[in-house]
């Protein structure tokens, strides 16, 4: 057996990446975690995994947690990364799966599942992540003064 062989024998699936880091962003409270199946896109990667954080730091966090933990466990590491710099979108490039980290509003604004809208999707989690957070940006936003009008 070549030494090719050997390494794509014990080289992790897609799924198994992209399963983790699904779980691992759920650890981490990642919001909205979604997986995008586009196998049948004449694309160069087969999966997308989309989540969202509340600022830079904890986006920042879950990039290094998820990693960390994909490489810890399956040996992988990502073939390139992207935007750690600024932890507005995150980019894990483990070349047949792709996860994307966004801040809240970046992913607002972006429309990653939009454009592959006729992808098959996957809701990671129950969606209660996602609740819990409009809740805490409703009281976040209810605590702050409003600004005096100018009349």
């Amino acid at each position: 057996m070549s030494s090719d062989q050997s390494a794509q024998e014990q080289a992790p699936k897609a799924e198994d990446i992209i399963r983790l880091a699904g779980a691992l962003a759920l650890e981490n409270k990642a919001l909205n975690v979604v997986c995008l199946d586009l196998r049948e896109f004449p694309l160069n990667t087969d999966f997308f995994l989309i989540a969202s954080g509340l600022t830079e730091r904890h986006v920042r966090a879950m990039a290094d947690e998820i990693a960390d933990g994909i490489d810890a466990r399956l040996g992988a590491r990502p073939w390139h990364l992207e935007g750690r710099a600024h932890g507005r979108w995150i980019l894990l490039d483990y070349v047949d799966c792709v996860v994307h980290l966004f801040h809240r509003e970046t992913r607002d604004y972006y429309m990653l599942e939009r454009l592959w809208g006729d992808a098959p999707r996957e809701l990671i989690g129950d969606g209660t992540e996602a609740s819990v957070a409009d809740e805490a940006a409703e009281e976040q936003a209810e605590s702050e003064p409003e600004p005096d009008s100018a009349d």
